[in-house]
């Protein structure tokens, strides 16, 4: 059996169907990092963390804002279950100032995890012991504006 030469990705949220269309490349925020996809993936199936996925179509790349989910990685297929996803053009970019600057006066307790830094967010989560890989954010109680909030930072210049 060949190789495919496309891979067809879905990304849907509760409230919406994001992307649905054949792509020649992703790059995925996973449990474990970020991780790339090419035709022919080895199965597999992760969680998601809060981080930027983008895909690739020829030449052109597009970027989205994931948090929280699951992602299946087939041989021809990528499927994303987000919690929270956003294209740029999505953003509300007064809200996410409004709440980086409401959040700047929140305390928000760093702490080291096998290596890696993350926040302790109860505002998030509810649970005071779970942790979310947030890197050089400050935290607001809206998930959503946390995406926000680190899209409007991290998007390179173009692709807000």
């Amino acid at each position: 059996m060949a190789l495919p030469t496309k891979l067809t990705l879905e990304i849907v949220t509760p409230e919406r169907s994001l992307v649905s269309q054949l792509v020649d490349e992703v790059q995925l925020p996973g449990s474990e990092g970020y991780f790339g996809v090419l035709p022919g993936h080895t199965p597999l199936l992760t969680t998601l963390q809060v981080g930027e996925l983008w895909y690739r179509i020829g030449q052109e790349q597009h970027h989205l804002a994931v948090a929280f989910g699951f992602a299946e990685v087939l041989p021809e297929r990528v499927t994303v279950l987000a919690q929270i996803a956003e294209k740029p053009e999505d953003i509300d970019v007064p809200r996410a100032e409004v709440a980086r600057t409401e959040s700047k006066s929140k305390s928000v307790e760093a702490v080291t995890v096998r290596g890696v830094n993350h926040l302790l967010v109860p505002a998030i989560t509810g649970e005071p012991d779970e942790y979310a890989s947030l890197t050089d954010l400050t935290v607001s109680k809206d998930v959503t504006t946390v995406v926000q909030m680190w899209l409007t930072k991290s998007f390179p210049a173009g692709k807000r």
